[in-house]
Formats: C-alpha cells, structure tokens, sequence
C-alpha cells in the first residue's frame, strides 16, 4: 500500500507544484497591474509655463501657456482672469479621454473685454488625467493696461534731405518697452535720454535716397508693458536733390588685378571667369557685408560719444560721391550696377586716417569689398566706416577720439586705386556723411532739437 501511494505521488508531481505556480502567477499579474495602473495612481502635478512672461497685459495681446504631464497626460486646463471679483475665462480646454503629454494653449485678450487699467490676477490651473486627478495652479498678479500711451513730439518740423538724417526728440505718458521711428517699413531704435529733467527719447533715422521720388512716410512708434502699439506721423519738409548717375568701364587689367584676391577669399570661386567673379562680388558679397555691417551697427552704445563736426581727411579729394549710381559696363554690355553708399577720398598714398569723431572701435579687420575696414561707434545708433586701408593702427573696443590715428589709406577690397571710403551710418543705413562734416547744419538739426525746454 505504502508502494502504490508513493507511485502515485511520484506520478502527479503537478499536485506538489500548484500552489507555487499559481502564487507566482498572482505575482506576475500584481506586477503587471501596478505597473499598468502605475500612471493613473502617480502624484506628480502637470508643469505649466508662461511664454513670454508677462506682467502687464493690453488689447489685442497674446501669449502661451505651456502645459506638460509626461507621466499621465492631461484631463483640463482653465485660464482665467479675475479683477474686481469679476472672474473672465480666457481659455478653457478638456479632454474626453487621455490628452497629450504637452499642450500649447494659445490665449489672446478680447479688446471688448470689460476690463478697466489696474490690477488683475491671471490664474492657470491644469489636471493631469491620473486616477488622483492632480492639479497644478499657477497664480500671477498683472497690471491691466488698455489705455494706450501718448506720444508727445517736441520738434514740430523737421527739414530733411533725400539720403540724409533727421533727428527727432519725443516723450511719453508712461514708460515703454519699445520705442522708435518707422520710416516706411524700416525701424530705427530711440534711446532714453534726459531733457529738462524729464524722461524722454531721441531717435536718429535715415531719409531714403529716392525720398524725392516716392515721398517716405515717417511715423514714432511706441509699445508700452501691455503691448498696446501707438503711433504719431512725423511732419519734414523735404529738400530736393539728385544724385549722379555714371558707367564704369571694367578692363581685364582691373579684373586680373583685384578678383584673384576675392578668390582667396572665396574657394568655390576658383577657376571661375574673371568677370563672373566680379558680378558675384559686386553683388552677393556687397548683400553679405551690408548685412554683418548691419549686426555690427546693433552694438552701439546708448547714449552719444561724439561732439561738434566730424572730422574730414586732410586734403582728401572728392573722387566719388554719396549716392553715386554706378553701372558697370564689360565688353560693352552691362553685367550690374551698385549705389556708392559713402563718399571717396584720396591723397598721397597711405595717407593717415583720423577718427572723425570721438566713439568706440566696433570693427577692425577684413570685410569684403571694403577690405580692409575700421568701423567707430558714435552712440545712439552713430557709426563712422573707413574702408580701404593698407593698415590698421586699432583694436576692436579700444575707445578713441576726434583725431586719433586709426589706420592709412590703400586699396584693399574691391578699390582700383588708393584711397579712403568714408561712410557715416545711423541705425544700420548708409546716410550722406556731407550733412555730418558742416557744423550749423549740427547745430540746426541735432544740437537745438534736443536741447528744448518743456
């Protein structure tokens, strides 16, 4: 009997291992459960970012809330306003189901909003889509500024030259996170600056040279903490000028002379014909340098450096002019044209330069057509260009004065001859740097506009 029963055991060894599957197979399914159940059980709240962050909000403004759950998702997101216990939705988003992980919610102020300028509190809560329902709440006190700013102008008429400079002084109702002048579609930055003891700004701005032709429209532009925009038109009586057109005969001599040097510079130019070299220099790399020389003119201190009339070279002759329209001509057809945005000087050879004015070295090195290039921060948006050197006396952000030697003129970059290329910029545009060398048009036009009384 003892026999049978042990060969029966021995037979059914799965009686003797049941209990141990089934139990481990609790296990599995427990792990599985917990790991399954583990997002909707987590205790982590959902992230919620302002873009931008923002402390005063006005008509018409946008922003984005940015809302991240990795873990769960997200169930809800409510965007509310509150001033006055008046409680305003500006966004509110659901979800049925599981929702992202990340959600960009894009809110914008209704301008018909009833609100009134004061403070407000902007409030975000989010629900991640746990079985714990976690909530995030991100609380933030603004300022309500519908009221958009006035602006005040101090210089009631302006007289302006096509290719010139004018200079504009103006205040505000209140302060500004923006403020400039817009000469059709390009912008030039005013700088604070004190009158009479009172807050206010200064803004220098170019005339385009076609001014005659197509008369600009010249507005000041302010952006106040609520992103409310307001304008005023500038009123100028416009001058008539006219600038000088030519032809310029390129010759192989002049081409074998300077364009192996553009090739150095420029490897994918190499073996190409001489004459398309210089198309490609006098256009793609003319666009290139104007628009470093445009990043450059960014760094310009906010406040002026220079005084009085800028500096002359000594003995120079006028070779080329400012706005000179140049059309280059090859084997008697045209192959381009370019506007002489400076003016060219010539002495002996390797004439000494002169700072023309007290300032900052923003640039001094090699710059393409200009070759070798020094460039002077003048403040305020101010910059002088001397182009052409054969060397260079000064280091980038050493500053100098009125009359300080930076360098002796050549004929580097695309120069035929030795001289100097004097240029004069306000707020990243070539202007005529004539108006800059006469002391009373200073006088009448930026001295006593910003030094009136109020």
């Amino acid at each position: 009997m003892s026999y049978l029963n042990t060969s029966l055991t021995e037979r059914n060894p799965m009686k003797k291992l049941t209990p141990a599957i089934l139990i481990g197979a609790a296990i599995v399914v427990l792990i599985a459960a917990i790991f399954f159940m583990l997002p909707f059980l987590e205790g982590g709240a959902p992230a919620i970012k302002l873009t931008p962050d923002i402390k005063a909000i006005g008509q018409g403004q946008t922003f984005t809330v940015t809302v991240t759950d990795q873990k769960s998702g997200l169930q809800s997101v409510l965007v509310n306003l509150t001033q006055n216990g008046k409680t305003h939705v500006l966004a509110s988003v659901s979800y049925p189901e599981k929702g992202p992980s990340s959600q960009d919610i894009p809110v914008k102020i209704d301008p018909f909003m009833k609100l009134a300028d004061g403070p407000a509190t902007l409030q975000i809560t989010a629900v991640d889509a746990s079985f714990r329902e976690n909530k995030a709440t991100l609380t933030k006190p603004i300022y309500v500024d519908f009221m958009p700013t006035q602006i005040f102008l101090l210089n009631t008429m302006n007289h302006v030259n096509p290719g010139g400079v004018c200079v504009v002084l103006y205040r505000t109702s209140e302060p500004v996170v923006e403020s400039g002048v817009f000469v059709n579609e390009t912008f030039f930055k005013a700088y604070p600056i004190t009158v009479s003891g009172k807050p206010c700004y200064v803004a220098y701005f170019a005339i385009p040279m076609d001014a005659s032709e197509r008369e600009p429209r010249i507005r000041a532009f302010v952006k106040d903490q609520g992103q409310n925009e307001t304008s005023a038109n500038i009123r100028f009586i416009l001058k008539k000028k006219t600038f000088r057109s030519d032809k310029v005969n390129l010759s192989d001599n002049f081409l074998q002379q300077k364009m192996p040097d553009f090739q150095t510079m420029v490897p994918e130019l190499r073996g190409k014909p001489l004459v398309d070299v210089f198309i490609y220099v006098n256009t793609k790399m003319r666009e290139d340098n104007f628009k470093t020389i445009q990043t450059i003119c960014r760094k310009s201190q906010p406040q002026a450096l220079w005084d009085g009339p800028f500096l002359r070279m000594k003995d120079g002759a006028p070779m080329a002019l400012f706005g000179d329209r140049r059309q280059w001509i090859f084997e008697g057809r045209e192959i381009g044209e370019s506007i002489h945005e400076g003016i060219d000087l010539a002495s002996t050879e390797q004439a000494p330069i002169q700072a023309a004015n007290s300032g900052v070295i923003l640039f001094a090195g090699s710059l393409g057509i200009y070759g070798n290039t020094v460039i002077i921060d003048h403040g305020l948006g101010m910059i002088s260009l001397y182009g052409h050197l054969s060397s260079i006396q000064v280091k980038e952000g050493q500053p100098v004065r009125t009359g300080d030697m930076i360098g002796k003129t050549g004929m580097s970059g695309l120069a035929g001859g030795d001289h100097l290329h004097y240029g004069i910029m306000v707020g990243g545009q070539f202007v005529n740097p004539i108006e800059w060398w006469d002391p009373h048009w200073i006088a009448d036009n930026v001295k006593k506009k910003v030094e009136v009384s109020f």
